[in-house]
């Protein structure tokens, strides 16, 4: 069995140094849309996009997390530790949900622990979650967790797991916003870290069933947050406590994301579900929920 769940759940963590500069920070926040004001109703204006852009005002936005130190996305680092042999073709980023243990430093230097927490046997399918803590001289920053779903690697009669699938939200959105994404979103965004060919190369898309290259789920992810951030959070990156989501869809360069906002109290959190516009809503990010104070 290309996947030995014992021996996955077993293995030592892996552990190393990541560091990060206010101009990797930068990068990121241009990479998930900073700098634009492409909503007039938004509280967000040229000036608020300041702290995602100019270092002497820089907060972080808590998906930075996701690619800090420029290393592998979690499903990448999760397809190399002991236990698990499987085709690269056969692997989806299936979701992506991160604890922040309290606000992230705009440069630094931490230690990233990672190891395989879960391994679940969905019958037709496995789904691995490898799950990164990093911590740095003052304790925890963050905990990030990969969902990674395989095909054709279940039924080996183990745990199910959880079901990641929430009630979807009723009623109308308290807000609901529109975020266009650059032609060469992707392009961009990869400089963070994700050198997939398959959101930079058309023949690679084509070869993989894609018309051209797609939109990084975790770039989705990022612009979502910050959508919630800056219109339900009065753009206080700080207030952010957990982020979780699915990924449900493909998005392309040059769509425009459709991010609807419920209000939830208790807990504090904001429901979420982000759609393409032009494709008559057809469904990006499903099952998001922003976890805040």
């Amino acid at each position: 069995m290309p996947i030995d769940a014992a021996k996955a759940l077993a293995a030592e963590p892996r552990s190393g140094e990541l560091s990060w500069t206010t101009k990797d920070v930068q990068l990121y926040h241009l990479g998930v849309g900073a700098g634009a004001n492409p909503d007039k109703d938004s509280p967000a204006t040229d000036t608020d996009e300041l702290r995602y852009t100019l270092e002497s005002r820089l907060h972080v936005l808590p998906s930075f997390a996701t690619v800090a130190g420029a290393g592998s996305p979690g499903v990448i680092s999760g397809l190399s530790m002991p236990g698990v042999d499987v085709d690269l073709a056969k692997v989806l980023h299936a979701g992506q949900a991160l604890a922040v243990h309290r606000p992230i430093p705009a440069q630094g230097t931490a230690t990233a622990t990672s190891r395989i927490a879960a391994v679940y046997d969905k019958g037709r399918a496995a789904v691995l979650v490898m799950r990164t803590e990093v911590a740095d001289a003052d304790g925890p920053l963050w905990t990030n967790d990969a969902q990674i779903f395989v095909r054709g690697e279940g039924g080996w009669g183990g745990d199910r797991g959880p079901s990641v699938r929430r009630e979807p939200p009723t009623g109308e959105p308290d807000r609901t916003v529109e975020r266009p994404l650059r032609a060469d979103q992707a392009l961009l965004y990869r400089l963070s870290g994700d050198w997939n060919p398959l959101h930079a190369d058309p023949e690679f898309a084509k070869l993989a069933g894609f018309e051209q290259p797609i939109l990084h789920g975790l770039c989705t992810y990022g612009i979502t947050l910050k959508a919630v951030v800056d219109t339900l959070l009065g753009g206080d990156v700080s207030r952010v406590r957990a982020y979780a989501t699915r990924f449900a869809g493909v998005v392309y360069p040059g769509e425009t994301l459709r991010v609807r906002m419920w209000r939830q109290d208790s807990p504090a959190a904001v429901r979420v579900a982000v759609t393409v516009a032009e494709r008559d809503d057809a469904p990006a990010l499903a099952d998001t929920v922003v976890e805040h104070s």
